[in-house]
C-alpha cells in the first residue's frame, strides 16, 4: 500500500485525525473503505468541493475504496456546521435536480470500474426513507446524549447568538449524518470518514453513534478549509463562486482563476489541489523564488486543475481564450465566448445595417469604439500599423467593415496599440 497518510500529511491536507498514533499503520496494512458527504445546495460542486473531492480520488490511488455520499437526505434540512443562520429549505424538486448534478459530475473524478477499490456513489435518501419518525428516535435517538450535542462547536456557536438560534430541524441534522456513517460500516465495512475541518463535531458524532450502537471503533479525519493567505475563502470572484460546471464557469473563466492566483497561495494549491509530484512541485516552489515574473507556478496549477475538471478540449478551449486575449487571431469562438473573454472591455452596440452595403469605415468603427478621440487620430492610428480587426492587422485607412468581418455571430473585435480592445455588437 502507498503511503497516503505521509502524502496528505506533506501535501497539508490533514487537519485532525481522531487517532494520530495508530491511524497512519492502520491505513497502510490494508485496503480500506472510507467516505465524504456533499450537500446538493446547487446543481454542481464549486472550488470549495475539491479538497474533499481530491481526498477520496488521492485514497482511491493509494488502493482504498472511496463512497461519495451525496446527501438527498441531509439536503433536506441543512448542516448548520459553520452558518450564522438557518438555511431556507430547497424544493423536493430542486433537491432531487442537485443531487443528479452531483452524481453525474463526481464521475469525472473517481473510478467506478477497478475491481476491489471501485469507487461507490450513493445517496443518503435511499436509507433514510426507510426509517418513520418514531422508529429514527427510538432506534437512533436514544443513542444521543443531548448533552454531548449541546457541546458540539456547530451548535454552541448558533445558541449563543442573540440574533438567532437552532430549529429543531437543524439540531437534528447531527443525527442524520451520524447515522450515515453507521449505515455505510453495515453496509459496506466503512471504517473511516474523511471532509472538511467545520465537519469534525459531525464526524465524531457518527463515530460515538457507531460505538454505542455496533460497539466498533471508526476513525475520522478532516482538511483545512480552502483558504488564501489573508484567510477569506478561496474560489470566491467578484463576479462569485467559480463552479465545475462548465455552463456556470467557463473552462476559461476557471483557467483564469487560477492563472491569477497569488504567489502566497500558489504553493498550497499546487500540494493540496494537484496530483504533481513532490519534486516537481518544490521546483516550482523555488521558481517562484528566483523568477516570480514567469509565474510558472500558476500556469502549471490553471493547467492541471483546468485539465482535472474541463478534460484536454477544456483546457485546450481555455488555452484559445487566453491566447485571443494576448493578440491571437481570432477564430472559431462564439458570440458568449468573445463577450467573457473581453468580459472588461469597453463594449458598444451598432446596428447591423451599417455593415451593409458600402460597409462601416474602419476610421468611423475606431471612433465608435472610442479607440480613438478622433477620425484624424483614427487614420494614423491605421496609418503607423497599429489597428487591428480580431486581431489582424489592417494597414489600409478606406478599409470598410462588412459583416465578413464578423468574429463570430454578431461581435467584432477592435484592438488599438497592443492591449487597448473594443468590442463592437450588431
Amino acid at each position: 500500500m502507498n503511503d497516503i497518510f505521509a502524502d496528505l500529511t506533506w501535501r497539508g491536507l490533514i487537519q485532525q485525525t481522531t487517532d494520530d498514533s495508530h491511524l497512519p499503520g492502520w491505513l497502510s496494512s490494508g485496503s480500506r473503505t472510507l467516505y465524504v458527504g456533499f450537500d446538493p445546495t446547487a446543481t454542481s460542486l464549486h472550488v470549495g468541493s475539491l479538497l474533499p473531492l481530491l481526498t477520496l480520488r488521492r485514497f482511491q490511488q493509494a488502493g482504498h475504496r472511496p463512497i461519495a455520499v451525496v446527501g438527498g437526505a441531509t439536503g433536506m434540512i441543512g448542516d448548520p456546521s459553520g452558518k450564522s443562520e438557518e438555511r431556507n429549505l430547497m424544493s423536493l424538486d430542486m433537491l432531487q435536480a442537485n443531487v443528479a448534478g452531483l452524481q453525474q459530475q463526481m464521475r469525472q473524478f473517481l473510478d467506478f470500474d477497478t475491481g476491489p477499490q471501485s469507487a461507490l456513489l450513493v445517496n443518503n435518501f435511499d436509507w433514510m426513507r426507510t426509517f418513520s419518525f418514531l422508529d429514527f428516535l427510538r432506534d437512533v435517538g436514544k443513542n444521543f446524549p443531548v448533552n454531548v450535542m449541546l457541546a458540539k462547536d456547530s451548535v454552541k456557536n448558533r445558541l449563543d447568538r442573540s440574533d438567532g438560534g437552532l430549529s429543531y430541524t437543524e439540531f437534528s441534522y447531527m443525527l442524520l449524518q451520524a447515522y450515515d456513517f453507521v449505515h455505510l460500516y453495515d453496509q459496506y465495512g466503512c471504517q473511516l470518514q474523511a471532509g472538511g475541518s467545520d465537519q469534525w463535531g459531525n464526524i465524531t458524532a457518527g463515530i460515538d453513534l457507531a460505538r454505542r450502537m455496533r460497539g466498533v471503533q471508526l476513525y475520522g479525519m478532516t482538511c483545512p478549509l480552502l483558504t488564501k493567505s489573508d484567510g477569506t475563502k478561496m474560489g470566491k470572484t467578484e463576479k462569485g463562486t467559480v463552479w465545475l460546471a462548465a455552463d456556470r464557469t467557463s473552462p476559461y473563466a476557471f483557467y483564469q482563476y487560477w492563472i491569477n492566483v497569488a504567489d502566497a497561495d500558489a504553493g498550497k494549491c499546487l500540494r493540496m489541489l494537484t496530483e504533481l509530484n513532490r519534486e516537481e512541485i518544490e521546483s516550482l516552489d523555488g521558481s517562484r523564488q528566483a523568477e516570480p515574473h514567469l509565474r510558472q507556478s500558476q500556469k502549471r496549477l490553471a493547467e492541471e486543475l483546468t485539465r482535472l475538471v474541463h478534460g484536454d478540449a477544456g483546457l485546450a478551449t481555455a488555452r484559445r481564450a487566453t491566447e485571443v486575449f494576448f493578440g491571437a487571431e481570432i477564430a472559431d469562438l462564439g458570440d458568449a465566448q468573445l463577450v467573457e473573454i473581453f468580459a472588461d472591455v469597453p463594449s458598444q452596440q451598432l446596428s447591423r445595417q451599417r455593415l451593409d452595403g458600402e460597409g462601416l469605415s474602419l476610421i468611423d468603427a475606431l471612433c465608435e469604439a472610442a479607440l480613438t478621440k478622433s477620425k484624424s487620430e483614427a487614420r494614423r492610428t491605421i496609418q503607423q500599423g497599429g489597428a487591428y480587426v480580431n486581431n489582424r492587422r489592417i494597414a489600409d485607412p478606406e478599409t470598410r467593415l462588412s459583416v465578413n468581418h464578423l468574429a463570430s455571430e454578431t461581435v467584432m473585435v477592435l484592438r488599438s496599440g497592443k492591449k487597448n480592445y473594443a468590442l463592437l455588437r450588431f
